[in-house]
């Protein structure tokens, strides 16, 4: 999102230095740490937190307090729109918040769909809850446009973007910046070893299939002698636990913090194989040519399967290894444009809220991608 904040505050008033349209920015409180990261990396500031953040906390306490929480924030400044970006909690209970106090909403990446509720869960239905409360959709490509249309949605609220990661991902990778991990830094500046990239959290994941995961991890780097995988652990206690047990010790497995944001995109740029369960990885990937393995059975991001810089290897541990050597193997990146977007995504999301609401004739055309 930090990319369509920036685009919208940029956007002048008239002849005049003022935005048209105020933007502020809530956050909900949840991982503090990894927000932190990033709201440092987009010099973004918060202009309200709720706080929600607390140990142990299931489902229920995040949609409990966060529509508790945005229930006065909304009621306090009266937005004439509220604009939520993906497939969490905090998005589907701001969508919530806004049809009861009638408010319009925005959903940025909109249309995604696996066609498995249960995967991933919760996201998939709570993705499809926000579409339903919608007023605009901005989806990331055709294909989500077009699910979108089939589900009912009027084509008039439908707009095609790209995908806002990617406009963040090409600001980021665009700055000459020094690695800050050295435990990254060590693995990237290795001539002799090639960094493979982990990144696994998926809550439907927890239990038996991440443990199969890891174990194929371990088999993966016992047999190809020649790589070093680096994994920022996810700081949930159903990840961290089976991540130090299973993959901890082993000389070439790195077990680290989550990564800054430009650390994280340096990994993706240098690794030569990234194995994940992550929504937006998938889209970042194809930018660099790096090829995804994706630790799950269904995605809602097929289009990088269809562009074939990604393939669907599910939790299963013969699965993962054999296909995991088949493309390290290859020894080659992945060409083409990424199918996610050209990095206008947020400029263009901007451009139709101030269309919305301000009724200015739109200055931009929309993505064909």
């Amino acid at each position: 999102m930090a990319p369509v904040v920036s685009a919208l505050r940029a956007r002048p008033e008239g002849q005049g230095p003022e935005p048209t349209v105020e933007t502020l920015v809530v956050f909900t409180g949840q991982h503090t740490t990894l927000v932190d990261q990033v709201l440092s990396a987009f010099d973004l500031a918060p202009d309200r937190e709720l706080g929600i953040m607390k140990d142990g906390q299931s489902l229920y306490d995040v949609v409990h307090a966060g529509l508790d929480g945005l229930r006065e924030v909304v009621r306090e400044l009266r937005p004439d729109l509220i604009l939520v970006q993906g497939d969490t909690a905090s998005v589907f209970t701001a969508s919530l918040v806004g049809f009861f106090e009638q408010i319009s909403v925005g959903h940025v990446e909109a249309g995604l769909r696996s066609g498995d509720k249960a995967a991933p869960f919760p996201e998939e239905v709570l993705r499809r809850l926000t579409d339903v409360v919608a007023d605009l959709h901005f989806a990331p490509t055709r294909h989500a446009r077009d699910l979108l249309l089939r589900e009912g949605v009027p084509a008039g609220r439908i707009h095609v973007t790209g995908n806002t990661v990617v406009d963040a991902l090409l600001g980021v990778s665009s700055q000459e910046r020094v690695v800050g991990h050295p435990v990254l830094r060590k693995l990237i500046d290795d001539p002799e070893r090639r960094l493979v990239l982990l990144t696994a959290h998926r809550r439907e994941s927890f239990g038996d299939p991440l443990r199969d995961v890891f174990e194929a991890i371990r088999a993966l780097v016992d047999e190809v002698e020649d790589i070093e995988l680096l994994y920022p652990v996810h700081p949930n206690p159903n990840v961290v636990a089976p991540a130090r047990e299973l993959l901890s010790g082993h000389p070439r497995i790195h077990l680290t913090d989550p990564l800054d944001y430009f650390d994280l995109v340096a990994a993706l740029s240098h690794a030569a194989l990234v194995l994940t369960d992550s929504g937006g990885i998938q889209e970042e990937a194809p930018t660099f040519g790096t090829r995804v393995l994706v630790l799950r059975d269904v995605t809602e991001r097929p289009e990088g399967i269809e562009a074939g810089v990604a393939e669907l290897v599910g939790t299963d541990r013969e699965v993962i290894v054999a296909r995991a050597r088949a493309a390290l193997a290859t020894g080659t990146r992945a060409d083409g444009v990424n199918p996610y977007g050209d990095g206008r995504a947020a400029a263009r999301i901007a451009d139709v809220v101030m269309s919305t609401l301000t009724g200015r004739p739109r200055d931009t055309t929309d993505w064909d991608g």
